[in-house]
């Protein structure tokens, strides 16, 4: 019976970051769908955009290429390419802009060799290990009766939840460069930079979301483990 018991608190422990992601995820639909309707009075694409802030940063080895999708955008290091969704790399909207000087800013960071984010980068292959093989381990642990292998499996997803601790300097420093360099140089008006700025700063709550969400998976299988060994 205690066993449910800690099982029940340990989904009441996960229902409210669930909830909490679902409203990041909606705010940033929804922010960028309300701005990528307005036309910046600079008439600048996405493109534009993000190929002058590289400018602006001396950079000329960084290409920007249009890819599928609706923000799916990214930039990849390993090829220096910054990759904008075709409602991105098009469009002259506030969005677009605010949008593409983020992935421009990451490339900035790469460029300068920005410590946070060569730390993060080089906690990835860990990530990829602790994501695929934490929670099935920690289950098969439980399963088999083994505490020493469900806390191994718990440790090892605590990597995930590393990696989006490492995350969040990351993006909210390219926020910021792309919201400094759009204000800098006028790339939006001071109305339509208030716009940008809400759609980045709501991209930037869902990496909150998912760090949120990494601890929270991580206390609910510790407390489902210790529910067990009370058995």
């Amino acid at each position: 019976m205690e066993y449910y018991f800690m099982y029940y608190v340990s989904g009441i422990i996960i229902l409210p970051v669930f909830i909490f992601a679902l409203i990041c995820q909606l705010k940033v639909k929804t922010n960028f769908k309300k701005y990528s309707s307005v036309i910046s009075k600079s008439n600048m694409t996405g493109a534009d955009a993000a190929w002058r802030l590289l400018q602006l940063n001396g950079i000329s080895d960084v290409k920007i290429q249009r890819i599928s999708g609706t923000l799916t955008d990214y930039y990849d290091p390993s090829r220096k390419v910054i990759c904008l969704s075709s409602d991105v790399f098009d469009s002259r909207s506030i969005a677009a802009i605010g949008v593409a000087c983020h992935e421009a800013g990451h490339a900035v960071q790469h460029a300068e060799g920005y410590s946070p984010l060569k730390i993060r980068n080089a906690v990835i292959p860990a990530t990829r290990i602790g994501s695929a093989l934490g929670v099935p381990l920690c289950l098969i642990g439980m399963f088999i009766n083994s505490t020493t292998l469900a806390y191994i499996g718990v440790a090892l997803y605590a990597l995930v939840a590393l990696f989006q601790l490492l995350t969040l300097p990351v993006e909210f420093n390219a926020s910021s460069r792309a919201l400094r360099t759009i204000e800098t140089y006028g790339f939006l008006n001071a109305e339509e930079y208030t716009g940008a700025k809400k759609v980045l700063t709501a991209a930037a709550l869902t990496y909150v979301a998912a760090l949120a969400s990494a601890i929270a998976t991580i206390l609910r299988l510790l407390i489902v483990i210790s529910g067990g060994r009370r058995r």
